[in-house]
């Protein structure tokens, strides 16, 4: 089993899409309601400072690992995926050391289902982060994946998967990062 501390730095803004499930008051108007609650959108913590979910980083690196499908040498044709996706865990969350209250949020026009080519539009408003960077502690598990394999996959994550909303994966550019360095335990 090996820990790998590794430093990340975003090259792109990151923007989150949480999903919110805060009611609507009583007469409250849909833009009301929109402005009252779009900070919901982000991940934060009980004294309301923001945070990157491990989770993201963690599917990430597997979403890399599909995309790659780089082969295990002497394996045939076996790839890293499944290696990747059970062998690896991303055990923290990354603190952004920034007060939910102090994010820029930036209103856009978007389908009002949340589907890509809705007929109705609705303006809404997601928190966008422009400079953001942390240490993020992944353990490695599976033997087979060596510190160069997980670089490689962790470097294409950041360049070609992302995190968050509006990522490359999802034909976006937020959410891309850089590994400035790996520390390994």
């Amino acid at each position: 089993m090996k820990t790998a501390i590794c430093k990340v730095k975003g090259i792109s803004p990151l923007s989150f899409s949480k999903f919110i499930s805060i009611k609507k008051e009583e007469k409250e108007g849909e833009n009301a309601f929109e402005l009252r609650t779009c900070r919901e959108r982000m991940h934060y913590d009980s004294n309301g400072n923001v945070f990157i979910p491990g989770a993201m980083f963690k599917n990430s690196i597997s979403a890399a690992a599909k995309y790659l499908s780089m082969q295990i040498p002497g394996k045939g044709k076996s790839t890293y995926t499944k290696n990747i996706e059970a062998g690896i865990m991303c055990i923290e969350n990354l603190n952004l050391n920034i007060h939910k209250d102090d994010v820029e949020m930036e209103t856009l026009f978007v389908p009002s289902q949340g589907q890509r080519g809705g007929s109705k539009r609705v303006p809404k408003h997601f928190p966008k982060i422009k400079e953001w960077e942390g240490y993020v502690t992944f353990v490695i598990i599976d033997s087979i994946i060596t510190k160069e394999v997980f670089k490689r996959h962790l470097e294409e994550a950041g360049s070609l998967i992302g995190i968050g909303r509006f990522r490359p994966r999802n034909n976006g550019y937020y959410g891309r990062f850089i590994v400035e360095n790996i520390e390994w335990s």
